[in-house]
Parts: structure tokens; C-alpha cells; sequence
């Protein structure tokens, strides 16, 4: 485990359990993302139905999460009063946890297992639902990317749980 990991490691067993609010899957490249309500997460592969599935396998970017306190940090922020995770194009919206304290770490949502790999910055696409200053306002905000460690069936309303080292 990376020193960032372990440091933030010992924080973990008062760590809540969050909930998953909602999961987008995109079928091709810069289309729209299709709201689900469960989707099977494929181990060293990505959701069932994205796009990132059939990409590169062991990719550190399977599944990327953000959580709903972000989203209110980049609405403010951006002057935006309404945004959905789709115009962020994340595949997971969690509440009630903090993804920074998830980086290098493994969890779990339903019967699926994840490794939380690195923070997903904003690229030129947010300037679109955010207007020009959007990538520099989400910055720090943009959640997580992370790798599917171990096949299992996700549903929204599915408990995060962090899986202690």
C-alpha cells in the first residue's frame, strides 16, 4: 500500500457507511450517460454497459464515484442551481461519505468490492454544463476513479463500506 494509503488508513474504522444514490452507465464514448438502477460491476473491467468495459482491462479508471457534498460544493461555486452526476459524466453518485479519505483504499457497495485508485480531475468537457471557469471550479471536487476488484450486482440504495486493511 502507497504511504498516502496507509497514512489515511488510520482513519478508517470511524468511517460511516455511505449510500449510493445513483448510477449512470455510458454505452460509447462522449454520449449521453443512461441512468440504471443496478448494473453488474465486472472485476478488472468496469459496469456492464459502459463503455470503459470493453477499454483497456486493469485500468485504473473502471468506475469513477462522486458524492453528492461535491456536487453542491461545485453548484455554489459555479453558480449552477441545478446539476445532476450525468452532466458530470461519474458513474456513481454516493452520499454521506468523504471519497478524499477513500483514496488508496478498498471498499465495497452491494456485493461488488472497489480500490479507490486516484482523484478524478475535470477535463475540458465540464465547460459545457459549468461555463468557462467550471474545470477550475470543480477542481478538488471531482470525486474518485477506482477499479472493480471483485464481480458483484450494484443497486442505488446500496450501503459504501469501507473494507478494513
Amino acid at each position: 500500500m502507497k504511504t498516502q494509503g496507509r497514512l489515511l488508513g488510520r482513519y478508517l474504522s470511524t468511517i460511516s457507511a455511505g449510500e449510493l444514490r445513483w448510477i449512470g452507465v455510458r454505452p460509447a464514448r462522449k454520449e449521453n450517460m443512461l441512468h440504471v438502477d443496478s448494473v453488474l460491476a465486472i472485476a478488472g473491467r468496469g459496469l456492464e454497459g459502459d463503455h470503459r468495459c470493453a477499454k483497456t482491462p486493469g485500468s485504473a479508471r473502471q468506475v469513477s464515484l462522486i458524492s453528492e457534498q461535491d456536487i453542491s460544493c461545485i453548484q455554489k461555486l459555479c453558480g449552477v442551481e441545478e446539476l445532476g452526476p450525468e452532466l458530470l459524466r461519474r458513474n456513481l453518485l454516493v452520499r454521506n461519505v468523504n471519497l478524499n479519505i477513500l483514496r488508496h483504499q478498498r471498499f465495497k457497495i452491494g456485493e461488488a468490492e472497489f480500490e479507490a485508485t486516484a482523484q478524478c480531475h475535470p477535463c475540458s468537457r465540464m465547460i459545457e454544463p459549468l461555463g468557462p471557469s467550471g474545470p477550475a471550479n470543480m477542481y478538488g471536487y471531482g470525486g474518485l476513479c477506482a477499479k472493480i476488484t471483485k464481480t458483484g450486482r450494484i443497486s442505488v440504495g446500496d450501503k459504501l463500506e469501507v473494507i478494513q486493511p
